[in-house]
């Protein structure tokens, strides 16, 4: 009880002194916030421009009158005149050259086309074709088509000769020169040829997958 009184005081004083502090700042105005600058648009007056008038063209004196510049007397005179035209002369280098181009494509188109002549020779009679040829005549056609030409249709290579030998004969039926070559790896080369040109070889191979259903490859041979 001795030091209730001076304590209950000192807790007086001080919630005063707080309540001083505090009040006044709780019923203050609060600061005013800074206000932005707002734009201010300003229309200018127009600008005065002196006018001018402008004066129009007059023509150059040393042009003058277009009308004024021709002497009516040299123009009657002029039309008055015939007016003499040598007519040209036909050109008959230029007709002789066209003449003989003319002939020159004549016989050109005359000439035969190798696709229809090869079409024509695939399409002749089976009676002609080496199936029905003797075997002898068969073989020295065989030995002569082997010497015409370089350019060869590789059918197929085989390590059984039987194959190769039952292939030979297929396309021989077909009416195909064929001829068979053995390789140093114990494999045995069909050919169909020889050819003496590669597009001959070319037209042959397409003339073998279209009549016997074989893929061929166009190579050069060499004895």
């Amino acid at each position: 009880m001795k030091y209730g009184k001076t304590e209950r005081i000192s807790g007086i004083v001080i919630l005063l002194a707080l309540l001083a502090i505090i009040v006044p700042w709780l019923m203050s105005d609060p600061a005013p916030r800074e206000e932005r600058p707002q734009p201010n648009f300003v229309i200018e007056q127009p600008v005065e421009v002196e006018r001018r008038d402008v004066d129009p063209p007059q023509r150059p004196e040393s042009i003058g009158d277009p009308a004024e510049q021709v002497d009516p007397s040299v123009a009657a005179q002029a039309t008055d005149e015939p007016l003499e035209v040598d007519p040209a002369s036909p050109n008959t280098d230029q007709l002789t050259s066209n003449d003989d181009g003319a002939s020159d494509e004549a016989p050109a188109s005359e000439q035969s086309d190798p696709i229809a002549d090869l079409i024509a020779s695939n399409s002749q009679p089976v009676s002609d074709t080496p199936e029905e040829q003797p075997a002898d005549d068969q073989a020295e056609s065989v030995s002569q088509a082997n010497s015409a030409g370089e350019w060869a249709v590789q059918v197929g290579s085989f390590g059984n000769p039987d194959n190769a030998r039952r292939l030979s004969e297929q396309l021989s039926g077909e009416g195909f020169a064929v001829y068979q070559r053995d390789r140093d790896n114990d494999m045995t080369t069909v050919y169909v040829g020889p050819f003496a040109t590669s597009e001959e070889g070319e037209a042959a191979m397409s003339d073998v997958k279209q009549r016997a259903n074989v893929q061929g490859l166009l190579v050069r041979v060499r004895e």
